[in-house]
């Protein structure tokens, strides 16, 4: 799993359990959230060095990966984008897009419009 997210889950459990632990102790309203995300952000910085160094390190790698490769996404979403790019090209030009054909249904007709009133 990515270490990002596995941070971010422990820091949102441990923000339920101050949350919970609070409301047992009988605090309640918007004090309660406060208390429990300060609580929790001291908690996380003491007891979560471990996942968050890891999380630090899979981001500075991804960071280090785009600035080696020049590229901003993964490899997915830019083949999707070259993809979609060349089939709104052709659209553009009035050619199918590569692998596909043209049917009668894909004739475009001119949408009828209301004529405005004539101005007085």
């Amino acid at each position: 799993m990515v270490p990002v997210v596995v941070y971010s889950v422990l820091r949102l459990l441990l923000f339920g359990a101050a949350l919970g632990v609070l409301w047992l102790a009988g605090l309640r309203g918007w004090l309660l959230v406060l208390v429990a995300a300060v609580l929790a952000l001291m908690l996380s910085y003491l007891t979560l060095r471990g996942p968050r160094e890891a999380a630090s390190r899979y981001l500075a790698e991804r960071a280090e990966h785009r600035a080696r490769t020049g590229e901003r996404f993964s490899r997915e979403i830019e083949d999707d984008a070259a993809a979609e790019d060349a089939a709104l090209d052709s659209a553009s030009d009035g050619t199918p897009p590569s692998g596909t054909a043209r049917t009668a249904s894909d004739e475009v007709t001119p949408v009828d419009r209301p004529e405005a009133p004539p101005a007085r």
